[in-house]
């Protein structure tokens, strides 16, 4: 089976009094998830059948899974397990936000010195220091599993999830020191191929044509 894992799209920042921090898409958000669904279909017309859809339960990913559910015709099915890493944190910052203020050295209050803090691990390939690394892997490699025992051999899973979920799957696969070793981008493509004997292959990672131009790292003119 092929599984397809991608990236949600960009998000708000948000900042909430009382409980986690669960952000809607941006306009540019919602301009890249209405991409994927060409790129997935280029994937299908290489003989991988989609056949089916599956969401982390943060509001990002469900949002970026919407076109591509519409696409389709598939609903999308909801898996607690494909949730982030930040999924109980109270804030929640865009990471290219985070870069600028680390990159900026400007620290004006607490929230903007965390974040910062927060990023320059994070760039140093680690999640963050309040995050129970070992029951995160747990739950996402639990949920992928899953997935995997529950879909036929020749067919093709489509997952929006999270930065974190993709890379430590790929941790996991290719062996890696690091938890957080790939820069993924939003709406990127990332594919793992699972065979009958239980192999399972990292095929490409970040695939990110399909939304170039709508990358953080390219919108100065916009």
């Amino acid at each position: 089976m092929q599984l397809v894992l991608v990236r949600h799209a960009q998000p708000e920042r948000l900042v909430v009094a009382d409980g986690p921090a669960d952000p809607e898409l941006t306009e540019i958000g919602r301009e890249q998830a209405a991409r994927v669904p060409a790129a997935l279909a280029r994937l299908e017309g290489g003989g991988h059948r989609i056949a089916r859809i599956v969401s982390s339960p943060q509001a990002r990913a469900r949002a970026t899974a919407a076109p591509s559910a519409a696409k389709f015709g598939l609903p999308v099915d909801i898996l607690d397990g494909l949730a982030e890493y930040d999924r109980e944190l109270p804030a929640y910052l865009p990471i290219e936000d985070a870069r600028k203020a680390a990159e900026a050295g400007v620290e004006t209050d607490s929230a903007q010195a965390e974040f910062a803090a927060v990023y320059r691990r994070i760039k140093a390939g680690y999640l963050p220091e309040q995050i129970d690394g070992e029951a995160f892997r747990a739950r996402v490699f639990a949920a992928v599993e899953q997935i995997v025992a529950t879909t036929g051999h020749s067919d093709t899973v489509v997952v929006f999830a999270h930065g974190g979920v993709i890379n430590v799957l790929t941790q996991r696969i290719l062996g890696l020191e690091r938890p957080l070793t790939f820069p993924i981008d939003y709406c990127s493509i990332t594919r793992i191929l699972y065979s009958r004997t239980g192999n399972r292959t990292v095929a490409t990672i970040n695939e990110n044509g399909h939304v170039w131009d709508l990358l953080p790292r390219n919108l100065s003119g916009r």
